[in-house]
């Protein structure tokens, strides 16, 4: 069973994680190996999204015994809200138990600016990496490889574009962990059309 942790706080873009997350869904009832919570670094009753969206989260996240995935989305950093991936890189608190996650073994996949948290906390230096449009200018102000493509698949670390993005992230990550066949179908009960544009390494 692979378990699957999107990583919410306040101010996170909604589809960002929501997507994935249905998507996910979507895989276990087909019989994917898969088991998907939305968790708090902090313990919380309650999360505000960016556009107002309210949830409860299932648990919190423990970086020293971290999920196989942590899923992390992104949402109020090009204009630099007040709360959203700006304001938590700024905290340092989120980078910093990401930094952990991956050293306790799990791997990480970023939508949109999510990647800019991955990016703080150092994971993307010297690796591939992409992010929302609107942020690849800070992406490249980092030490990551800035690739053009939807969903960049490096292993341990896996990022993605803008927003709708996370969707192409969520079936990459269930083609991984299942299969295409699985990955296709819950493709097609979304009735979304997959973009292709992923890279991966040689």
């Amino acid at each position: 069973m692979t378990t699957v942790a999107i990583l919410v706080y306040d101010g996170f873009d909604e589809l960002d994680a929501v997507g994935p997350f249905e998507a996910f869904g979507m895989a276990a009832d087909a019989g994917a190996p898969v088991e998907t919570s939305l968790v708090t670094l902090e313990e919380r009753d309650r999360i505000t999204a960016a556009h107002g969206l309210r949830i409860d989260p299932d648990g919190r996240l423990d970086p020293d015994d971290p999920p196989d995935l942590v899923v992390v989305p992104g949402g109020g950093w090009n204009d630099r809200r007040e709360r959203g991936a700006w304001a938590e890189a700024e905290r340092g608190a989120i980078p910093d138990a990401l930094a952990r996650v991956h050293d306790a073994g799990a791997t990480l996949a970023a939508v949109c600016t999510g990647g800019m948290l991955l990016a703080r906390a150092g994971l993307l230096d010297g690796r591939p990496a992409v992010t929302h449009h609107g942020a690849l200018d800070d992406l490249r102000a980092t030490e990551a490889r800035v690739v053009d493509a939807r969903v960049v698949d490096d292993g341990d670390v896996v990022t993605a574009g803008g927003i709708t993005s996370g969707l192409d992230l969520a079936l990459h990550l269930i083609e991984r962990v299942a299969d295409r066949e699985t990955a296709d179908s819950v493709a097609d009960g979304l009735e979304y059309e997959r973009r292709g544009d992923r890279w991966t390494p040689e």
